[in-house]
């Protein structure tokens, strides 16, 4: 039988859509979407027959691979996974979660009318900034505040206000590159600012800074080196006498923190991130850091100031072009509201307290959770427990190691990259991460009420039926 023979023998695609409307593996499909994998899945049957591949020509086939089609069509994109990396910040993964006041506030807000932009003492027009406002400045000591899409929104934004047109002097050595490529010379260039670079990689002094400002000068800028470290014969000005410096010259300081903090890790036996409040306390005119790292809220970038700076930075015309919406806004607010009480704080925020879990605490969920594989996978794959370490993620914390115990598993029936392909693809997603030809799963990040879906996910990959 020659191709245009097979080909004549196609059901046609009305006869396939009312058969799909009896089949229950379309339901709840629109129309719409079953035309289109209808016809998608012929054309491939078309392209296979001409190319001499064997293809079933058959209704039923059809409708299979169509079903198959729709399903992947009509599952969201975004979707949880379960992070077994141990990476607590994990760009890739969503960084920070949110913690449960967040989420509870996103969901009466996002569900209802709001206040967003009223204020209902007067019932005039109100400021949306007006939520966090205070909150941040109570925090931070700040005299003003204003929160924005993201912190390379907030760097821009600043610099664009208070610069515009001038040379910013900044440190050759803290020209850093954010994630995405974004680096720090090109979002000043797109500010409007003129770059002028002082001292080396390594070292900088008072008097690089002192003997570049000039009556062009618009602004000192320091930028945090949150994820990355230079050891060794260094050197670098301290925000106090960048201040200095500053007031000498008439020349305002700008700070960007990145993942700022707003509380002193040291505290908790993790090397300590300048908090917030001492920068501002340092007299920077204006500090800039991101809501989804260290903060552990919703993705936003966070400028706090002197109130004259931060007025002007309010009425930029790309403010708006910047701005938050109302859901990041409610999950910011509740996320503030829990650094009033540093214990809650570390206890309720999700960041916060993988951050500070103790390696006990980590070997106490990852002997629990061996008890639970043994069982299950014990004939499936070499399991056992080692020490390692867990890491903080998100450019910040470069060189910091968590100490932590993990679950080592070595599959019998296939490889440990066919393995991690798998458990990509399952219900839900693992992540994990490979080291020495073993899977390795870290229960630090794994959150509460998640083993049951881990053990599943893990049982179907290993124990196909």
């Amino acid at each position: 039988m020659n191709k245009q023979d097979i080909l004549k023998k196609l059901p046609g695609v009305d006869n396939l859509l009312d058969a799909a409307g009896k089949d229950i593996r379309f339901q709840g499909v629109p129309r719409k979407v079953i035309l289109e994998t209808i016809r998608t899945t012929l054309d491939q049957v078309r392209s296979d027959i001409l190319a001499d591949q064997t293809q079933s020509t058959e209704s039923a086939a059809i409708l299979t691979a169509s079903a198959r089609l729709a399903a992947r069509i009509m599952k969201n994109r975004l979707i949880p996974l379960i992070n077994a990396t141990g990476v607590v910040l994990h760009t890739n993964l969503g960084r920070a979660l949110l913690c449960q006041d967040a989420l509870e506030n996103i969901r009466a807000v996002s569900g209802s009318y709001s206040n967003l932009e009223l204020n209902l003492s007067t019932g005039k027009r109100g400021i949306r900034y007006a939520a966090v406002e205070s909150l941040i400045c109570e925090l931070t000591g700040a005299e003003s505040a204003i929160a924005v899409n993201n912190n390379a929104g907030a760097v821009f934004l600043a610099l664009n206000t208070i610069a515009q047109g001038t040379d910013v002097i900044v440190s050759r050595g803290e020209l850093v590159e954010i994630g995405g490529s974004f680096r720090v010379p090109d979002v000043m260039a797109k500010s409007g600012c003129r770059l002028k670079e002082v001292g080396t990689t390594n070292r900088t002094h008072p008097k690089d800074y002192d003997s570049a400002a000039t009556e062009e000068t618009g602004l000192f800028l320091k930028v945090h080196a949150s994820n990355y470290k230079i050891e060794g014969f260094t050197a670098s000005v301290s925000l106090k006498d960048m201040v200095a410096l500053g007031k000498k010259h008439g020349i305002p300081v700008m700070e960007d923190l990145g993942s700022g903090t707003l509380i002193d890790f040291s505290r908790y036996g993790i090397p300590s991130e300048p908090p917030v409040y001492t920068r501002v306390a340092a007299g920077a005119d204006v500090v800039t850091f991101s809501g989804d790292k260290l903060l552990g809220g919703p993705q936003a970038g966070i400028i706090v100031g002197k109130k004259e700076t931060i007025d002007r930075i309010k009425s930029n015309p790309m403010t708006r072009a910047l701005r938050i919406d109302k859901l990041t806004l409610a999950a910011l607010e509740s996320t503030l509201k829990l650094y009033r009480d540093e214990q809650t704080a570390v206890r309720e925020i999700p960041t916060l307290r993988m951050l500070t879990m103790t390696y006990e605490g980590v070997k106490h969920k990852a002997d629990t959770l061996i008890k639970q594989l043994e069982p299950l996978l014990g004939n499936a794959a070499e399991i056992a427990v080692s020490d390692t370490d867990s890491r903080p993620g998100g450019g910040s914390y470069p060189n910091l190691k968590l100490p932590t115990r993990c679950i080592t598993i070595q599959p019998r029936a296939m490889s440990v990259s066919s393995m991690e392909k798998r458990l990509r693809a399952g219900s839900p997603p693992v992540m994990g991460r490979i080291e020495d030809d073993c899977f390795i799963i870290d229960p630090r990040t794994i959150q509460p009420g998640q083993d049951a879906l881990l053990l599943q996910t893990l049982d179907a990959v290993l124990n196909p039926k």
